[in-house]
């Protein structure tokens, strides 16, 4: 599974942004992760295949995750943007098969949030 994901850019603080992550194939579940500078990826919001939906507690109310799966892809749309969601964010999917699941990520995409 390949996947392209666009979508970042500047913001100033307080703006949305919303980003998009396109698989190529069908996938079960879908999520968003961001990175800061010198720290590990940390995970940001998942949608199963069925909907259901989780955040990161600094983000619930902010951001909303969700996907077309007839288009195979999953958006993040994020309001309220603090200078504290700059970051460069990464879209993982996950493909769940009789033979077990693998994870697939896409490239990432920088989100700067200007104070």
């Amino acid at each position: 599974v390949q996947l392209q994901a666009s979508g970042g850019g500047l913001a100033q603080a307080g703006g949305s942004l919303r980003l998009s992550c396109v698989a190529s194939g069908s996938v079960n579940a879908m999520l968003w992760y961001r990175q800061y500078p010198g720290k590990q990826r940390e995970w940001v919001a998942v949608i199963n295949s069925g909907g259901v939906t989780n955040y990161v507690d600094s983000v619930k109310g902010r951001f909303t995750i969700s996907r077309d799966s007839a288009k195979n892809t999953v958006y993040l749309q994020m309001n309220s943007l603090e200078p504290e969601d700059t970051a460069v964010y990464y879209c993982k999917v996950v493909r769940v098969r009789a033979r077990g699941s693998s994870n697939y990520w896409g490239q990432g995409t920088q989100v700067t949030v200007s104070s």
